[in-house]
């Protein structure tokens, strides 16, 4: 299993599509612009099962993956299926129960792990993150759902994101349709990686294209490194 280096600030492609055949192409140009951490999206993972994860981790060896199972219950089992498979991180929800969390971050422990916890539809996201570190989770996930977002206007990942980063000692990243510039924006409030979503969606009616989307990732990768130096 990779190891991630978290005081590192990373880019994550997040793999949401639905077969091996099209995350392994996608993690392929995401690899080639540079990005840090491939995700095996809930989509991927729903479709294609422990599979996908073993696939990613076969063909990118020297980089971690997230295994987004949004786990909210079953955590020890589901958490060792996935590390078994080669995950880097397992994500638990912060609404399973205490014990859910518990079990997930004592499998990590086991298996060289890592724990993400995401604090989708939290009521109060801070206190949930808080929560969840002291659980003993490694990472806060600041989600805005994708329903969520498509029903309620008005509504932003970064949002709460300043709140959780004081909330919490662990690194956090802003999940839920940001626009480049927010998810770069994200750093500067204090996120730790930014999550750049497979396929991307450059225009309202279209997604972005192979090349695009590697052309795409190239440009976060650049503006995250210069991100880097500047901090």
């Amino acid at each position: 299993m990779e190891k991630a280096d978290l005081s590192k600030i990373a880019v994550q492609v997040s793999l949401d599509v639905t077969s091996i055949d099209q995350a392994l192409a996608m993690a392929r140009g995401a690899v080639s612009a540079g990005v840090d951490w491939l995700e095996a999206g809930t989509p991927l993972i729903l479709a294609e099962g422990l599979g996908a994860v073993r696939a990613l981790r076969e063909e990118f060896p020297d980089h971690p993956i997230v295994a987004d199972l949004k786990t909210m219950d079953g955590g020890g089992l589901e958490a060792e299926m996935m590390f078994d498979a080669g995950a880097t991180f397992a994500v638990v929800m912060s609404q399973a129960h205490w014990a859910t969390v518990k079990e997930v971050v004592l499998m990590a422990r086991e298996r060289g792990g890592k724990v993400m916890a995401d604090v989708l539809n939290a009521p109060d996201k801070a206190e949930a993150a808080w929560r969840m570190a002291e659980l003993g989770a490694d990472y806060i996930i600041a989600h805005l759902g994708y329903d969520e977002r498509r029903h309620v206007s008005g509504l932003s990942a970064l949002d709460d994101l300043e709140r959780i980063v004081e909330a919490v000692d662990i690194p956090v990243q802003a999940v839920g349709g940001l626009s480049i510039d927010e998810a770069v924006e994200s750093l500067r409030v204090g996120a730790r990686s930014v999550v750049i979503g497979a396929p991307l969606a450059i225009q309202g009616d279209r997604f972005a294209i192979s090349d695009e989307f590697e052309d795409i990732l190239q440009q976060v990768v650049r503006r995250v490194d210069e991100f880097r130096r500047q901090a």
